[in-house]
């Protein structure tokens, strides 16, 4: 929320629906901004966006029902 970024919480329960509108009663300092901004490597430790090899993979995957 202060660095303007659209958050978009995910729940089907009305009790954490309202714990995850209830974020406005503290702010971070500016030291745990600069930190967590530090967190971000510009990739995925996940999954390679950019590896063709993975992107051929996801391609293949199929989910049955």
């Amino acid at each position: 929320m202060q660095r303007e970024i659209v958050v978009i919480p995910k729940s089907v329960r009305p009790a954490r629906m309202a714990e995850n509108l209830d974020v406005f009663d503290f702010r971070l300092t500016d030291d745990e901004m600069t930190r967590i901004a530090g967190l971000d490597t510009g990739r995925s430790h996940i999954f390679d966006h950019h590896d063709p090899e993975k992107v051929t993979w996801l391609g293949g995957v199929r989910f049955d029902t």
